[in-house]
């Protein structure tokens, strides 16, 4: 008995560390996107390709992750998950120009998007239902402290070495994961796999792609505006195929029928326009503080750290907010509340004091981390359990996707803006800064429309418990 609990325990600290792993990627790049400019003979205001191809590969791969994982076996693409993730890494170490570093966080994206599904695919089945809450609080613990340490770890990377340490950390955690998934992973029995939509898939993944490479296209991939267009339209018509498809077929990836249940519909709606405008603040703040304000890689990091407590620091009083006032509410009030606190950035300046620039960032932390616990919380609530897995999954795509085009849209704007200011000095480039951190607030705020069409009554917080230990934040 005791040898059988040690080794859910070890199961636990596995997973936990895959989804350490794949959040501290996720953030630790943020800091070092100038050295790595330098280092190629790129404009740090171009960089936003490194960000997007990571997340934006997540995106693609979260509708096959079940599948894949009842098809191979959670032990068999665990270890492959990580071993890909650890080879990302090292051809990201060794990446010689910007091309090659994004075609190597494509790589390292696909192990990262099979890290935290599979693994709570394996917690959910090593562990009884009664105690599956328990396990998957414990393993939403990294995905907090990945973002806290994340930033300030790149930037002290990069000041006492080079660049390359932010992604070789990650080969000796790795290999221990890969050996101790070996060890502790059970490769429980594999239910019956259903054919998988291989052609709903490709019209998916397509779409995603084509609308994510149209927005970056203004901007980090240098395309004309035709070419923006044609992919742009391409993606949509992609899109709209998916669904004409997924109607007709018994077995979707996501049934339409999800988007008949309100709450869903309008959730995701909402995650996916409120997350376009706040997913780039985590790129814009540090890129902000290092090219306009003079900061250190390492004091950029730091800079980001009141930005993750105070995330942490308001999750205890979210759920009695939304008892209390519903999420319709709460929802609109907050989102206006991100919009404005994103735009109030436009006002940053060298002359202001540090702890101005620490009380704005710990504010935008705050509402940020209160729009990511109603909007995840309010898309869930109404499913049932034929429905969870499905629609889980659809938000963490949508999540990925918004993450991925919220980045290409502000690396669009910044560098409209900087054409438009004519210069890549400093003081230049802090109007352009200004100017995007405004744009991105405004489109953050319109987001708040979509949120007022909830019903006053919706208010009982039913899956926050479950959706918070899940990392979805």
């Amino acid at each position: 008995m005791q040898a059988e609990e040690k080794s859910l325990r070890m199961l636990l600290w596995l997973v936990a560390i895959g989804f350490f792993m794949q959040t501290l990627d996720a953030t630790i790049v943020n800091t070092t996107l100038p050295a790595m400019a330098k280092s190629f003979g790129e404009s740090p205001l171009r960089m936003q390709s490194v960000v997007v191809a990571y997340s934006l590969t997540m995106a693609m791969l979260i509708p096959a992750s079940g599948w894949v994982a009842d098809r191979f076996g959670t032990r068999r693409v665990y270890v492959a998950a990580i071993a890909l993730f650890v080879l990302g890494s090292i051809a990201c170490a060794l990446s010689h120009n910007l091309t090659q570093l994004v075609a190597a966080r494509v790589v390292q994206g696909l192990g990262g998007a099979l890290l935290l599904p599979v693994g709570r695919l394996a917690v959910l089945r090593a562990y009884p239902r009664e105690r599956f809450l328990q396990a998957m609080s414990f393993i939403a613990i990294p995905g907090l402290v990945g973002p806290l340490i994340g930033p300030t770890l790149g930037g002290w990377l990069v000041e006492v070495a080079t660049w390359h340490w932010v992604f070789l950390i990650n080969i000796p955690v790795g290999l221990l994961g890969c050996a101790a998934t070996v060890v502790y992973m059970q490769d429980n029995p594999r239910p019956a796999t259903p054919r998988f939509d291989v052609t709903g898939y490709l019209l998916l993944a397509f779409g995603m792609v084509a609308v994510s490479l149209a927005v970056d296209g203004l901007s980090g991939l240098g395309l004309k505006q035709a070419s923006v267009l044609v992919l742009l339209v391409f993606g949509m018509a992609s899109l709209t195929a998916y669904w004409l498809h997924a109607a007709k077929r018994p077995d979707p990836l996501f049934s339409p029928h999800l988007f008949s249940i309100p709450t869903l519909s309008i959730g995701l709606l909402g995650n996916l326009f409120a997350r376009l405008g706040s997913a780039c603040m985590p790129f814009l703040v540090p890129l902000l503080l290092q090219v306009s304000l003079d900061y250190s890689p390492l004091q950029a990091g730091l800079m980001m750290v009141p930005i993750a407590v105070a995330s942490m620091l308001v999750k205890r009083i979210t759920t009695p907010l939304i008892t209390r006032h519903g999420y319709r509410k709460v929802l609109v009030t907050n989102t206006m509340l991100v919009g404005l606190t994103m735009a109030s950035f436009a006002l940053m300046s060298p002359a202001q004091p540090l702890w101005l620039h620490i009380l704005q960032l710990a504010t935008f932390g705050a509402v940020n981390s209160m729009q990511f616990t109603a909007m995840n919380t309010v898309t869930l609530r109404d499913l049932d359990g034929s429905m969870a897995s499905s629609g889980n999954s659809l938000l963490s795509m949508v999540q990925m996707l918004a993450m991925s085009m919220g980045v290409a849209a502000a690396g669009a704007v910044l560098a409209g803006f900087t054409g438009f200011f004519g210069s890549t000095e400093a003081a230049h480039t802090l109007h352009a800064f200004q100017a995007t951190f405004a744009c991105m607030g405004l489109m953050t705020l319109a987001s708040a429309s979509i949120f007022w069409q909830l019903s006053p009554e919706v208010r009982t917080v039913k899956k926050a418990e479950s959706t918070e230990a899940s990392g979805q934040g």
